[in-house]
């Protein structure tokens, strides 16, 4: 669905970053509570995995978005609020390794806990609906208003790119 009265997303208030935090962290705590029935070594591996993939997601997809490339020394985005910039801007459009990455470390944070999820039916229902009402939530409601013009999700129409 396209929101074509809604204008551009041309900033993230704090109550953006609560909601969508909340809501990814529903799939990401249901993970967990899987991973958990053999232990906190494979809970701290699947954090580990985790944070590792944000970090190379944080640079080499965000570092071009035009919310990390503004000035100021922290982020103030729909995912990463205050966090200090790491890596230097590095603004224009994604090359194949970008997208690489942008693509493989999802689907790596996603399909970790699979193995533990199924064998908890009841847990891998919650993670696979979940997980599909955050993707779908992001996607309708700020795929179409997104800055980003260079991200492979951006659904803004050119007559609305080059009026921003």
């Amino acid at each position: 669905m396209t929101h074509p009265g809604n204008p551009l997303r041309n900033q993230y208030g704090f109550g953006d970053f609560l909601f969508y935090t909340t809501l990814f962290a529903v799939p990401l705590v249901t993970a967990v509570l899987a991973v958990a029935r053999d232990g906190l070594g494979p809970v701290i591996a699947y954090l580990v995995v985790f944070l590792a993939m944000v970090g190379l997601i944080l640079k080499f997809f965000c570092t071009r978005c035009p919310h990390y490339t503004r000035g100021g020394k922290t982020l103030r985005c729909v995912f990463f609020w205050g966090l200090p910039k790491f890596f230097p801007p590095r603004p224009g459009a994604l090359d194949r390794g970008d997208k690489a990455v942008a693509f493989a470390a999802p689907t790596v944070v996603a399909l970790f806990p699979v193995y533990w999820l199924m064998e908890q039916p009841g847990l891998l229902v919650i993670y696979v609906l979940s997980a599909a009402v955050a993707a779908t939530a992001l996607r309708r409601m700020e795929c179409d208003r997104c800055i980003y013009f260079e991200c492979p999700s951006n659904k803004v129409p050119d007559d609305r790119r080059s009026a921003s």
